[in-house]
């Protein structure tokens, strides 16, 4: 197991509880010998107080310098941040001892192209998403895999979501939950303008490419995790491929992927046997 000296402390600053969370952690590291960074560039750890989100954009910026993350929620859902408040203490001085269980969560590679020119490079670690743009009208697109055409599509947009991604945006269109460790992604079209066209999974090896119509006056929108990085002109590729980077998650003694769904999408915690059922 990894030793963890070197730590980044990453929260927004919005609210008094997450500052008193970063003061008191601060403090808590310091007296079990650790050095405290505010920046990740360096560090052996970063531990991210907040939600999803302030997870995301950690994510975004450490991934590609190979730093680990642990989350502690401050959130509201908190899939990647599993560490309540209440255990910080404990569960980050299980982490320094050694105590602690490794899961790694792929990412994607998007590239925006025009006229066969490169516009944009962003990495994506939930999810990448074509949307309507500020006329709020549907968009016409047409799928690609590996230079196969799919269909061509007119919708609200799609979103092509990694495992981690699974449980976030396309989780809330009807997408599929892919556990992190199935080697695929989920492509969920939004509002699509036809009865057939349904939620599919996809090999992570797979190339997409999302082609917008060349439709004069068409207006889109990408976003990655979240973000909106660009708008998309008649005609854009959208190209999207699984990173060579990967996401490393640190996580406490005992953490189970379905024990968290269970509790963040309120599943049954009782089995029937416990209940008294035959």
């Amino acid at each position: 197991m990894a030793s963890f000296r070197r730590i980044a402390l990453i929260g927004k600053l919005n609210s008094q509880e997450v500052e008193t969370s970063l003061r008191e952690l601060r403090e808590f590291l310091k007296s079990r010998g650790c050095d405290v960074a505010k920046e990740g560039k360096g560090a052996d750890l970063a531990i991210v107080i907040g939600g999803d989100g302030t997870m995301l954009a950690a994510a975004r910026e450490l991934v590609p310098l190979g730093v680990p993350l642990v989350g502690i929620n401050q959130g509201r859902v908190g899939f990647m941040t599993d560490i309540g408040h209440d255990d910080t203490r404990a569960a980050i001085g299980a982490i320094l001892e050694g105590r602690y269980v490794v899961e790694e969560r792929s990412l994607l590679d998007a590239e925006i192209l025009r006229d066969g020119k490169s516009m944009l490079r962003t990495v994506a670690l939930n999810e990448a998403v074509v949307g309507k743009g500020s006329q709020g009208r549907l968009i016409e697109f047409e799928l690609s895999l590996d230079g196969e055409f799919v269909y061509a599509l007119r919708a609200d947009g799609i979103i092509v979501a990694t495992p981690t991604g699974s449980t976030a945006y396309a989780l809330s269109a009807q997408g599929p939950i892919l556990h992190p460790a199935v080697p695929a992604l989920a492509l969920v079209p939004l509002n699509p303008h036809t009865l057939s066209a349904r939620p599919v999974s996809v090999s992570d090896k797979c190339v997409i490419d999302i082609a917008l119509a060349r439709t004069p006056g068409l207006d889109a929108q990408t976003y990655f995790d979240g973000f909106a990085l660009a708008e998309l002109a008649p005609g854009d590729h959208l190209v999207l491929k699984r990173s060579s980077h990967v996401a490393r998650f640190i996580h406490p003694p005992g953490y189970q992927y379905f024990a968290t769904l269970r509790e963040k999408l309120g599943w049954s915690e009782t089995r029937y046997k416990e209940r008294g059922s035959s």
